[in-house]
């Protein structure tokens, strides 16, 4: 017999989720099964929607330059061996992150994580490091490499170090570390998809 879980302790699992832990340590903090646990990451990842909750608009009515920033964060699944990098692009000005990847580093992977940029952002003024796959997917026109002295790539690099000390599939050395790319990716994605409604909360 499945044991009763309240709405109450739901949400509140839902909320730890979203913390630096091990779903074992979820597990016995909230007297929860493992099945209920992973039936419940699938239900979350499913219902995450397509734009991350990102929601970007022109400020005011005055013609706007928009600027984002990209970068790629160093994951694995399973084994170090398996190497999953994580590739995002965020929006300066509102600082939400507006897309994401999950892939190897390298050009197919860059090419997919452009791709999915909302069409209102795809001429957008882009800074990133000198990784060479950059030159290669973003327009010259709209390209702009810079080194970390700049301070251009500053907001995407503070959330790269944000999302390690959240989120312990993404520490380097860790137990917590995801057995399947699906929820590695989902995982990750519900992160983002609460970050960026949270800043969107403090811009109302």
């Amino acid at each position: 017999m499945h044991k009763i879980i309240d709405d109450n302790t739901k949400n509140l699992v839902k909320k730890a989720l979203l913390e630096r832990g091990s779903l074992h340590g979820i597990c016995r903090i909230f007297d929860v099964s493992m099945p209920w646990l992973l039936e419940l990451i699938d239900d979350l990842i499913e219902k995450i929607p397509q734009d991350l909750n990102a929601e970007v608009v022109q400020e005011n009515d005055e013609i706007e330059v928009v600027v984002l920033q990209a970068d790629e964060l160093w994951s694995y699944v399973g084994a170090k061996t398996n190497p999953q990098w994580l590739w995002l692009i965020m929006h300066s000005r509102t600082r939400q992150v507006v897309t994401m990847e999950v892939g190897p580093r390298n050009r197919a992977t860059a090419e997919r994580l452009f791709y999915k940029l909302p069409e209102p952002l795809k001429k957008a003024l882009c800074y990133t490091d000198y990784f060479l796959v950059y030159f290669d997917v973003i327009p010259d026109q709209q390209h702009r490499p810079v080194g970390k002295e700049s301070g251009k790539t500053s907001y995407i690099e503070r959330l790269n170090c944000t999302l390690r000390q959240r989120c312990s599939r993404l520490v380097r050395k860790t137990l917590s570390f995801s057995k399947k790319l699906v929820n590695h990716i989902g995982m990750i994605a519900y992160f983002i998809a609460d970050y960026n409604m949270s800043l969107r909360a403090l811009l109302v």
